[in-house]
């Protein structure tokens, strides 16, 4: 069995939220109050994230798997999940989307547990506008948690950031210059339609153009020579290499078509696209005793209606009723 579509897609990069939970307030994805959490009792259970990685690795083809939140590193059983999906008959290639905050006191248990890098979200290196963006004063925490996440061998480190027109947008080559210096791998993200808040606005979206012509005043890009595959980034080299930079077109220019992804939200609910409005259920017959074998065929059922695209540019576009946070990136 594969988890493929009528579009002849397969995916193979499961993303698997483990907690709808986050310690900043970005106020592009969330109100500065939070939100309703998830009932504990709806959340799936350490052993039964790792069952069900177990199905989709053995059984179903799934090649490598990212632990999202909300934000992971919040979720108490994170490093025995870790290392209960390493030492899995199909071992995954393991990484994990953070926020980087306490990243500094984990990040040597995570890499001995298995884990085997990280991508960072990191809007800015600028105190004040960290400050601005997330409601909390702790950018020092975050680059610190960066560090410790490279000095662990959790590399090669990935910075995700997103521009916000009038708050960073005139941040980006200060970003670059920083990552570049660092060792860091930088991907500017457009901004998605996935705030909890439904204020997405696509004027007032940063775009890819935007973010290259930017770029382009202080720095030299050519298209990375690497081919592209299923990677949601175009990369760029930067002033003739070595390093790189990567924008993720997802509105602007969708790669839908090559999408590999599936994702496993932190109640148990596959959704087939980021995007979807529908979901189905797989931790009910997990409780209820189902096998192996009939969650992956539920599994199979759910990936096979998967839509061509996410369907931004259509007139007829509805956001999905879960926010980021509580879908997993």
């Amino acid at each position: 069995m594969q988890l493929s579509d009528s579009y002849g897609r397969v995916a193979t990069d499961l993303r698997v939220s483990l907690t709808d939970r986050c310690n900043l307030r970005c106020n592009y994805c969330m109100p500065a109050e939070g939100l309703d959490w998830l009932p504990d009792e709806s959340v799936l259970s350490d052993d039964e994230v790792v069952r069900l990685v177990d199905i989709a690795t053995r059984l179903l083809g799934v090649e490598s798997v990212r632990f999202t939140g909300g934000e992971p590193l919040v979720r108490r059983g994170l490093v025995g999940i870790v290392q209960a999906t390493a030492a899995l008959a199909h071992r995954p290639e393991m990484s994990m989307t953070t926020n980087a905050l306490g990243l500094a006191r984990s990040a040597d248990a995570l890499a001995a547990a298995g884990l085997d890098r990280i991508n960072a979200s990191l809007d800015t290196i600028r105190a004040e506008t960290f400050a601005e963006i997330t409601r909390r004063d702790r950018l020092h925490d975050v680059l610190e948690g960066l560090r410790a996440a490279k000095a662990a061998g959790l590399g090669p480190v990935k910075v995700n950031a997103v521009l916000l027109r009038g708050v960073n947008d005139d941040q980006s080559p200060e970003l670059l210059r920083w990552a570049l210096a660092e060792g860091y791998h930088l991907r500017f993200i457009e901004q998605m339609p996935l705030d909890a808040q439904h204020a997405w606005n696509r004027e007032a979206m940063i775009t890819a153009d935007e973010i290259q012509t930017r770029l382009e005043k202080e720095f030299t890009l050519s298209p990375a020579v690497e081919p592209r595959g299923s990677a949601p980034a175009e990369l760029f080299t930067v002033d003739g290499g070595p390093g790189t930079v990567g924008i993720i077109a997802s509105v602007t220019r969708p790669f839908c078509g090559d999408c590999n992804r599936v994702r496993l939200t932190a109640d148990g609910q596959v959704r087939n696209c980021l995007f979807a409005r529908s979901e189905s259920d797989l931790r009910a017959p997990l409780r209820a005793g189902a096998s192996d074998e009939e969650i992956a065929e539920r599994w199979v059922t759910a990936m096979s209606s998967k839509r061509p695209g996410h369907g931004i540019d259509d007139p007829s576009f509805l956001q999905p009723t879960r926010p980021m946070s509580a879908i997993g990136g």
